[in-house]
């Protein structure tokens, strides 16, 4: 009668759990062996315990040994396969900076007026609007560049002007102020006009006389 298929399973009781590991521990660590003598390989192995028991075999020099050898092969051909792919992700970039350069040296070329003749009538429709719309802009940016510089010479004028008119006052008060004499000079209570002068009576009785004369009554004295 043969033997019947043995279910994997994690054994339950304590007990026999840490006999069954002790057992097969024991048989790992000497078909490790076993194998190491019979193919003549490097063979390494590690266990622990659920308690953290560290069990170890190593046919090498060492265990240190074994594991940088390991990591060695492993992580170099991961690396050599990133780089591989790395290599293919930078000839990608290339592609497309190039058709991107490719596409701006052609974009140049016709707004200078060169390469038109393999245009058809939307793209020169195209390339007519795009020229309009950098000339718009130019324009735009001129302008504003003008009135700034405008603006700036009208302020420097404005302030000249300021300037020169203050000097130019300061000196006409100094001088209207150095031509008159000193008891004038800040009297602001001086009038000018004139008064009528006197008349007497002699003066009074000679232009009568002579008014009647004028107008030909005869003087008391020739009657």
């Amino acid at each position: 009668m043969g033997r019947g298929k043995v279910e994997l399973k994690r054994i339950e009781n304590k007990i026999n759990r840490q006999v069954t590991f002790a057992k097969r521990r024991k048989g790992l660590l000497k078909k490790a062996y076993e194998l190491s003598v019979l193919c003549d390989a490097e063979v390494a192995l590690i266990v622990f315990s659920t308690r953290g028991k560290l069990s170890e075999f190593s046919s090498g020099p060492s265990m240190a040994k074994t594991l940088e050898r390991y990591q060695r092969c492993t992580y170099g051909e991961l690396g050599a396969s990133q780089s591989a792919e790395d290599e293919q992700s930078r000839y990608q970039d290339y592609l497309k900076l190039k058709t991107k350069v490719e596409a701006l040296q052609r974009t140049q070329r016709h707004l200078l007026g060169e390469d038109l003749v393999h245009l058809g009538m939307k793209e020169l429709q195209q390339l007519e609007n795009q020229l309009d719309m950098s000339l718009k802009k130019i324009r735009s940016t001129k302008e504003e560049m003008l009135l700034e510089a405008n603006t700036g010479l009208r302020r420097k004028l404005e302030e000249s002007t300021a300037g020169f008119q203050r000097s130019w006052n300061s000196n006409h008060q100094a001088a209207q102020l150095e031509g008159f004499p000193g008891h004038l000079q800040f009297d602001n209570t001086l009038q000018i006009g004139y008064s009528t002068p006197a008349v007497t009576n002699d003066e009074v009785n000679v232009a009568t006389s002579s008014e009647q004369s004028r107008r030909g009554f005869i003087p008391g004295w020739m009657l």
